[in-house]
């Protein structure tokens, strides 16, 4: 009556799949360009600051501490003097920025 026959698909199925992925390999694309490089270069740039740090660079922690670099102890800790008199131990990786730095000493 009203009912139509059904017909097979003709064959392509496999192309049919293919396209089905392209959105989501665009998706997986834009969200490395615009999430992870970024991060990835963010923390590549964090860790050179953090290696570069010398006696005497001004510095400011996660915590907000604001201090002068006194001492550089090992490859996970510094020692920051944040009041004249008051040196406090700081992990290197809690360091967000260094806003003053200090000339290299001149080799001789």
């Amino acid at each position: 009556m009203f009912v139509t026959p059904a017909y097979a698909q003709a064959a392509g199925g496999a192309a049919g799949a293919f396209t089905s992925f392209i959105p989501l390999i665009l998706i997986f694309a834009i969200m490395y360009f615009l999430l992870i490089r970024p991060q990835q270069k963010k923390m590549k740039e964090h860790k050179a600051m953090v290696e570069a740090l010398r006696r005497g660079d001004q510095v400011v922690t996660q915590g907000g501490l604001i201090g002068k670099v006194t001492k550089v102890k090992d490859d996970n800790e510094v020692e920051v003097e944040i009041a004249t008199g008051v040196v406090v131990r700081v992990v290197r990786h809690t360091i967000t920025q260094v806003t003053t730095k200090t000339d290299p000493a001149k080799q001789a």
